[in-house]
């Protein structure tokens, strides 16, 4: 097996992963390189949104901010440690100027303040952005910044274990794509970036070339937390796109189409006034995430009415933009909400079709469509109620390091964030997150021992399949992949069943010990397809496994999710669609539930979350920590 030594290795070539190797450099106390699966693929090089956000400590005009008050922002979002919450915040402004430095071109005023706005659960107007595509931009300039710094990195590399020694990182394994072989990389510290576990929802906004490999962790003894956290919105299926901002303020036509092709407004069913529902169309621009709080009242019904066409009635939903709604050919813009009607005014978009208004209003949301093959000028854009984000990941200190020693995750695989987040507040949590574990990386006194690292790897990998040409293949792993990714959507999504959650867990349980007899496959791509099938089921068990401990202990809904009850509650109006348990209690923000594999079975635990820290405002003292915890060992 080829070997490579570093002191550190990086997994994963997005905005984080470049971050913490940059990093690591600049200090230059340790080696380092990057290992990634395609370095072209990943959520931040190839996702975004109507306008993507990259929050931070407001740095304009005179509204008053402080690093407190925007760590109070985040730990009060439930679920939130208090250290790492003060970390995202005191550092927020150094890692976003470094990105400015890096070339990300982060819009600043002629006098050089970095006007921001409010973005979702954001009290303040600490959010900026780059445009739709801020996280692509992010990630091409850090790669520039690493080929500067001389940063190794290798290509088509699929990470299948980090290998850890009583308790210890101590290096990674990984499939070559190209030739089916593995190859070994030994280094006293892991840092994983390898974004949220992507691949085990059908109906998402990933990136089809993201999968995530939150298992890595989950089999080197690391716990996950907060796994039942999850953002969920309205998203396009091909290409997979978030519909928020304008793609609704414009006021589309919502249809939905039955297997013999008949095309209804479903919005009538629950609404029965046309303008009124309007104005909860333009209201999902503003609330794009799923939120069971805007359920009675609010504009998240629009996800459940469509969660309704599409998942209980088999139709397909699509966004029209070349008609008006209900066939109003001239809508009346002051029978709208106030807020939609001024804001629209205020766009000078009060007229025509939501196509001509969404090319007054924000002309390049058409290009973008059209830069991956649909034309929303002509046609219809089918949508689903999808996942976007995991709020859950690897639980981490403050300086993002797991329970194993040496082993940091960064990024969205990290988690660092609770029941809501201010809505960018991903971003700048993987640059933090990237700065502590490379500070922690670069001042720490591990080191190679290369007997632990021998004795580990070769046992690890007289146990995973290899390519054998003469071999068939067992299985059709597409389609079960599929077929799992299918199944996760329809029980435990945005809407989730608790009794239907208990079943497939069950299925799952059943396969996964049966991939471990596979040892051979006819080519790499099969390999490393078992690979991601086995990581995408371990994954799905520990999500379950976490929300059925949710629902039978808890016995609430909150964030994101809705939790079906038969003798729960109901939704006037929706009454068909089924009963739910009660919005949570705050009491219960401050528990953080935790999940693990103990031999092979799957626990859950609860913690109290960390407080937030003290303040330490002797500069002194602060000063000689600082040189203390600096000194190289």
């Amino acid at each position: 097996m080829k070997t490579y030594s570093y002191d550190a290795v990086v997994i994963g070539s997005g905005a984080s992963g470049y971050a913490a190797a940059c990093r690591i450099a600049e200090i230059g106390t340790k080696s380092v390189c990057i290992v990634t699966e395609g370095i072209n693929c990943g959520t931040s090089r190839n996702t975004g949104s109507d306008k993507q956000t990259y929050y931070k400590l407001s740095l304009s005009g005179s509204e008053s901010d402080s690093v407190r008050k925007m760590a109070e922002t985040l730990f009060d979002g439930g679920c939130v440690d208090g250290d790492t919450a003060l970390c995202e915040a005191a550092l927020s402004a150094r890692c976003y100027y470094s990105l400015c430095e890096a070339g990300v071109p982060f819009p600043s005023n002629r006098y050089g303040e970095s006007v921001g706005y409010k973005t979702d659960h954001d009290p303040l107007s600490r959010a900026t952005s780059a445009g739709p595509l801020t996280s692509k931009y992010m990630t091409e300039a850090l790669e520039r910044k690493a080929q500067r710094l001389g940063i190794k990195v290798f290509d088509n590399l699929f990470t299948v274990e980090i290998l850890q020694n009583d308790g210890e990182a101590c290096g990674i394994i990984c499939l070559d794509t190209a030739d089916g072989e593995y190859v070994a990389f030994s280094a006293p510290n892991v840092i994983m970036a390898t974004g949220g576990p992507a691949g085990i929802y059908s109906d998402s906004v990933y990136p089809k070339c993201h999968h995530g490999m939150t298992s890595l962790a989950l089999k080197a003894g690391a716990k996950l937390q907060n796994m039942t956290e999850w953002q969920y919105g309205l998203a396009s299926k091909n290409p997979r796109w978030n519909v928020s901002g304008t793609y609704m303020q414009v006021l589309p036509r919502i249809v939905s189409v039955d297997e013999a092709g008949r095309e209804r407004e479903f919005l009538w069913e629950y609404f029965f006034e046309p303008y009124e529902a309007m104005s909860m169309v333009f209201m999902k621009g503003y609330q794009w995430p799923f939120d069971i709080k805007k359920v009675r009242n609010g504009s998240s019904v629009i996800d459940l009415l469509v969660y309704r066409e599409t998942v209980l009635r088999g139709r397909k939903v699509y966004l029209d933009y070349t008609k008006n709604p209900f066939g109003i050919e001239n809508i009346e813009f002051d029978k709208l909400s106030e807020e939609a009607c001024n804001y629209l005014a205020k766009a000078e978009a009060c007229f025509g079709t939501p196509i001509e208004r969404l090319e007054k209003m924000n002309a390049p949301a058409i290009e973008l469509y059209k830069s991956k093959g649909v034309d929303i000028t002509k046609e219809y854009l089918e949508i689903a109620l999808s996942a976007q984000h995991c709020n859950g990941g690897v639980a981490v200190n403050s300086d993002w390091e797991t329970n194993v020693r040496g082993l940091f995750v960064i990024g969205e695989a990290a988690g660092t964030h609770g029941i809501t987040r201010p809505g960018g507040s991903a971003l700048n949590a993987g640059q933090v997150g990237a700065l502590r574990a490379a500070e922690a990386v670069s001042y720490s006194d591990r080191r190679f021992l290369s007997e632990d690292f021998e004795s580990v790897s070769n046992e690890k990998i007289a146990c995973m399949p290899k390519v054998d040409p003469s071999s068939v293949s067992i299985i059709d792993i597409e389609a079960r992949l599929n077929t799992a990714r299918r199944s996760m959507s329809a029980c435990a999504g945005a809407i989730r069943n608790p009794e239907k959650m208990a079943q497939y867990l069950t299925e799952i349980k059943a396969v996964l010990p049966q991939l471990g007899y596979i040892k051979n496959m006819p080519t790499a791509g099969e390999v490393m397809a078992l690979h991601l099938f086995s990581d995408t089921l371990t994954v799905q068990a520990a999500v379950l496994t976490a929300m059925l401990d949710f629902a039978q202990k808890q016995k609430f809904s909150r964030g994101s999710a809705l939790y079906s009850d038969p003798e729960g509650d109901e939704i006037e109006g929706l009454e068909d669609i089924f009963r739910f348990t009660l919005p949570e209690k705050d009491s219960h923000k401050r528990v953080i539930q935790s999940v693990e594999i103990r031999g092979k079975e799957f626990f859950c635990s609860r913690r109290f979350v960390r407080k937030m820290p003290p303040e330490n405002d002797c500069f002194e003292t602060v000063w000689r920590e600082y040189r203390e915890r600096r000194e190289t060992k």
